[in-house]
């Protein structure tokens, strides 16, 4: 089956009742196969697919209700949101935040500590990113959050003139279990760096969000792995919307930065619902789609964004948390999703892989020796425009440079993947 069919068999698991049978899974045989080429949904084949998605997407579960906000723009203090164009359920708008105006759907590279490994701020700026993200608990960690204020905060101590996103620390809680532990107070984690330990409060995270300025930041949330079910999915649940009351009252900064609220409430539609309902009273400028990409099954993945975004203000941009797979972002965004994040585009560039229109391609393969082909020759970055898969084959176990080169095209593919 191809992978256009495969996606589509998908939403329609999406979008139907549930109580529908369920047809038999596509063959994926070709999903699994060692080629130096795996096919996937990407790029250009994911631009043509989602018209036909769209479609699909209109046939939404009855259980399902579409937002009860008819505005399409919003402006709080420090944000403005404006939709420019929809399809179906599907959308493109402006978000104008106090360092820059960005268009969305949009996809974030992760700087974890205020840095996208081997790329400067002035190339990220070339490859087009919009907004970056860092990640709180590391960057408290290291540099600190005062060294980061002293230097005027994170733009200034990074160079980076464009948006900023920080997370509250709150993934920390699943990737760092074994050294956090979790109370109504907050969670204590034993520092990986040398052992310390560091109480992380909805308090202590927004005051540290505050010392390093981002546009946007996020609210302290309890995060359990979408894998968990039972009594702790419950219990995060609620703590994440006390929490949420904690951040709001420590915000001291509301005119130059944006806090969001998180959605959590596992893959259990009454809780997600709970857990909406009440970030939505809240009114907060931005929410985001948390507690997902952990290893879920697709269809269930698939299944929590459908519901979040139908019931997610419509003139508020929508962040659906860690996902950076060109294809669930491009299911993502047929469901009405703005922005994403992931490690995955850096991160396997460093394992010396390219994404691709037609998927992956790895690099190390022995027949990337001799093959003179640019990685993509609809791509314009400077990989691309410059070197052949044999060059950077000959650089990418020995060299650091063919990191930084698959790196720069995996962002400018990711970017070019948001237009």
């Amino acid at each position: 089956m191809s992978p256009l069919a495969s996606v589509r068999w998908s939403l329609r698991l999406v979008l139907s009742p549930v109580a529908t049978p369920r047809p038999s899974p596509p063959h994926r045989r070709h999903y699994r196969r060692c080629h130096s080429v795996r096919p996937q949904f990407h790029g250009k084949s994911a631009a043509h697919g989602a018209a036909r998605q769209l479609n699909a997407v209109a046939r939404s579960d009855p259980g399902i209700s579409s937002s009860s906000s008819s505005s399409s723009s919003s402006s709080s203090m420090a944000l403005e949101f404006e939709v420019l164009a929809t399809h179906k359920r599907a959308r493109a708008a402006r978000m104008t935040l106090p360092h820059h105006s960005c268009l969305t759907p949009m996809f974030m590279p992760v700087g974890t500590q205020g840095t996208i490994k081997g790329l400067t701020a002035q190339q990220l700026q070339q490859l087009g990113c919009q907004v970056v993200l860092g990640n709180t608990y590391h960057l408290a960690n290291r540099p600190g959050a005062d060294v980061i204020a002293d230097a005027g905060g994170l733009h200034a101590f990074m160079d980076w003139p464009r948006g900023l996103l920080t997370d509250s620390g709150g993934f920390q809680m699943v990737s760092l279990l074994h050294l956090a532990d979790i109370t109504e107070r907050g969670v204590e984690f034993q520092s990986p760096v040398d052992g310390s330990r560091m109480l992380l409060t909805p308090e202590e995270s927004i005051a540290i969000q505050n010392k390093i300025g981002a546009d946007i930041i996020m609210a302290l949330d309890d995060v359990v792995s979408s894998l968990v079910s039972g009594p702790r999915i419950e219990e995060a649940t609620h703590r994440t919307l006390r929490w949420m009351d904690r951040c709001m009252q420590a915000h001291s900064r509301p005119h130059d930065q944006n806090l969001f609220g998180i959605v959590q409430g596992g893959l259990d539609p009454t809780l997600r619902d709970i857990c909406l309902k009440g970030l939505i009273q809240r009114d907060l400028p931005g929410y985001a789609i948390g507690g997902l990409a952990g290893g879920e099954d697709k269809d269930a993945f698939w299944r929590v964004v459908a519901q979040c975004t139908a019931a997610l203000p419509a003139n508020k941009p929508r962040y659906v948390m860690g996902v950076g797979y060109p294809l669930d972002i491009v299911v993502c965004s047929a469901l009405g999703a703005d922005m994403y994040d992931c490690v995955y585009p850096t991160r396997t560039a460093r394992f010396a892989t390219a994404l691709i229109p037609e998927g992956v391609l790895k690099l190390k393969h022995a027949a990337m020796a001799h093959d003179h082909r640019p990685i993509d020759a609809s791509c314009s970055c400077l990989a691309c425009r410059n070197y052949s898969r044999a060059y950077l084959h000959s650089l990418v176990t020995k060299d650091p440079v063919g990191c930084h080169l698959l790196t720069m095209h995996n962002i400018a593919y990711m970017m070019q993947l948001r237009c």
